[in-house]
């Protein structure tokens, strides 16, 4: 199958994230979305995420889902992601396995593990103390350790990744679940942190690309989404290693 004939849905497709993905895949793939509101230049499906009925319809036929829909802010309350995020993200993964969809990539989020930020030298680093410290030097935060959310949000994507586990173990799904570091409208660092934790635009477009087209034999995986920051603490390795995502872009670029 080549990448031209593959129908690519994103759900939340008027957010920021989606609103990237769709003008960086819609060239390459037949991109369909779903939102509450219409995207306008691509088919979109107006619809309640957290109702699955009414969501149904826009799976069918479709290659890969990237599941986005959900209330983006990380200072949202318990309530806002019990009523609407962790139904969202259910049957995003339910309504795919109803399809037969192939692949599913679970926008998760930095804040699945942000606790590790309170430690040492990432503390440091996201306070732009790197006097004492040498880029390299230091171990990253990988996929291999534990969650550790720093408040509902990051528990809500850390139930995703939950789920798309299941979903990969127990009805066949493939699933790809990206920790996405900071994602602006700008696209620059904005703060002393986000020179370690910027995703550019272009880099989330290429990451996600990668998983689009990673081998059908990966089943499951969890992949950082950053550039190729200096001062990066989150291990990539693992996403260059099974999907050949090469991050071009390096927050240092906007150090003034």
């Amino acid at each position: 199958m080549t990448t031209t004939n593959k129908k690519v849905l994103i759900t939340g497709i008027t957010g920021l994230v989606g609103s990237v993905l769709k003008e960086g895949l819609k060239s390459e793939f037949d991109v369909t979305g779903i939102d509450l509101r219409d995207s306008k230049d691509v088919q979109t499906l107006v619809a309640d995420s957290t109702n699955l009925d009414e969501i149904v319809p826009a799976f069918e036929g479709v290659d890969t889902v990237i599941d986005l829909a959900s209330e983006p802010s990380n200072f949202s309350p318990w309530n806002v992601i019990y009523d609407n995020n962790l139904k969202c993200t259910y049957n995003a993964f339910e309504a795919s396995k109803m399809a037969g969809v192939r692949r599913v990539i679970f926008a998760s989020s930095n804040h699945a593990t942000g606790n590790y930020e309170n430690d040492s030298p990432y503390r440091e680093i996201v306070a732009g103390q790197y006097e004492k410290l040498t880029p390299g030097s230091f171990d990253l935060v990988n996929t291999d350790m534990p969650i550790r959310p720093d408040g509902p949000y990051g528990i809500g994507k850390a139930f995703g990744e939950a789920t798309g586990r299941y979903f990969a173990d127990e009805q066949g799904l493939s699933v790809m679940c990206l920790r996405i570091g900071t994602l602006n409208v700008e696209s620059r660092p904005m703060n002393l942190r986000q020179f370690a934790t910027l995703l550019t635009h272009g880099d989330l477009v290429r990451l996600v690309k990668a998983c689009i087209n990673g081998p059908d034999s990966i089943r499951f995986g969890i992949y950082y989404g950053v550039s190729n920051n200096k001062w990066r603490f989150w291990d990539i390795s693992n996403s260059q290693r099974e999907i050949g995502y090469q991050p071009k872009d390096n927050a240092e670029t906007w150090r003034k």
